[in-house]
């Protein structure tokens, strides 16, 4: 142990007799693990913010959505060709055992005027069951009842975003009067804020407006008894994919759809999304952390060059030391603990300073970032292998030097 402690003073001594020198030589290491553990932060926060998105969909919700379309060799997206009807949802509740609750939406853009202003947002015919299959609260008012469904009364729940570009700050919005496509809407609601959707969306730049409400008076008879997509949410998470698999077979039995044809709808979990965006983030995260492992790569070879004129300065010294009885390990552990020294020092450093950016870039531009005690491991673990791998060739040569030749180097 003393045996250790001794080289590692040296290695010290040594380091600190070429201050600038050792510093420069540290720099790529200090540049990549820090680079390494922003990256990591970075894409972790991504991650786990994107899975906090997309959980606030719903709970234990997936969604069905309509086939797509194809118009001269072009194909549509999801919902391009509305195939799902009220009736789907309908049989959905009644003949799927793990269904909690079904609710169904046709969309519109639209324009929504206020007073003296106006706003161009998606607005939505949906029923009494929307914020229950959403898990999406009422801040102000309340939400669409049956009564309002039945009667297709002229009614709107705003989102937050929508209520903020309509009315002035601190104005009551429920119970004042807008109109969606000049017709007249009273609002009774106002959802509470939800933040943007996984792909960059507002989830609060929405209107909420009884489905029959939105089928005859906003787009007529276009779309009769057809919905763009069905929420259904489940009795619990662990009878989700029960669901789906309920949910499938009965769609495909509606819809006449024979083994072996393609489906008309598509349905997607919350689970699916999660994994999806997941291995999105991950790849990316995987990516960024390559190109700043390069540094390590750039620092490991400056530590290799730095040890070789290292060698080359202190040929004499180490045929002294060979002289009064030093063996060929002693010299190699020697400069190996140098090569390490060097290396561990950049990496605590580059820990520090990854740390202190990942924290800066949390606060000053607002990204979510995790800073785990693993990943902080890992980099200084690594910087220390580095150390080991580039500084076993010069010290491994210096160990092999001739005592004699040695001692008579200028």
């Amino acid at each position: 142990m003393n045996i250790v402690i001794t080289m590692i003073r040296l290695a010290i001594r040594a380091l600190l007799a070429y201050k600038v020198r050792s510093l420069l030589t540290m720099l790529g290491i200090i540049i990549g693990i820090g680079s390494v553990i922003v990256m990591i932060s970075v894409g972790r926060g991504a991650n786990e913010s994107i899975q906090k998105q997309i959980q606030s969909l719903g709970a234990n919700m997936l969604m069905i959505f309509s086939g797509s379309s194809q118009s001269g060799g072009v194909r549509g997206g999801f919902g391009s060709a509305p195939t799902l009807t009220i009736r789907d949802a309908q049989a959905i509740e009644k003949e799927c055992p793990s269904t909690l609750n079904v609710t169904y939406v046709l969309g519109a853009s639209t324009q929504l005027v206020a007073g003296k202003k106006n706003w161009g947002t998606r607005s939505w015919g949906t029923t009494a069951n929307y914020n229950l299959v959403r898990d999406w609260q009422v801040k102000d008012g309340e939400f669409i009842t049956e009564q309002h469904f039945r009667s297709a009364a002229g009614v709107a729940v705003l989102g937050s975003s929508v209520a903020e570009n309509l009315f002035e700050p601190g104005e009551q919005a429920v119970g004042q009067q807008i109109r969606i496509k000049n017709v007249p809407f009273r609002v009774i609601g106002i959802m509470q804020t939800r933040g943007r959707t996984p792909s960059g969306q507002d989830n609060d730049d929405t209107v909420l407006v009884p489905y029959t409400t939105m089928s005859r008076k906003l787009v007529g008879d276009r779309l009769p008894g057809l919905v763009h997509f069905i929420m259904v949410s489940a009795q619990s998470q662990a009878l989700v994919e029960t669901l789906k698999q309920e949910v499938e077979e009965l769609l495909r039995q509606r819809h006449k759809i024979l083994p072996g044809m393609t489906d008309d709808f598509t349905v997607r979990t919350l689970d699916e999304y999660a994994n999806m965006a997941g291995k999105t983030t991950n790849t990316m995260t995987m990516l960024l952390t390559a190109v700043a492992a390069i540094s390590l790569l750039v620092g490991g070879i400056g530590i290799m060059n730095i040890m070789l004129v290292s060698v080359t300065e202190r040929t004499r010294e180490i045929g002294i030391r060979m002289a009064v009885g030093a063996r060929s390990r002693d010299v190699l552990v020697q400069f190996l603990v140098e090569a390490m020294v060097i290396s561990l020092i950049g990496g605590i450093l580059g820990t520090v300073i990854g740390v202190a950016t990942a924290i800066a870039i949390s606060a000053l531009a607002g990204w979510a970032t995790i800073i785990s005690l693993d990943s902080i491991l890992l980099a200084t673990l690594f910087s220390g292998a580095v150390g080991i791998f580039f500084g076993f060739y010069p010290a491994r040569k210096a160990s092999r030097l001739d005592p004699i030749e040695a001692l008579r180097y200028e």
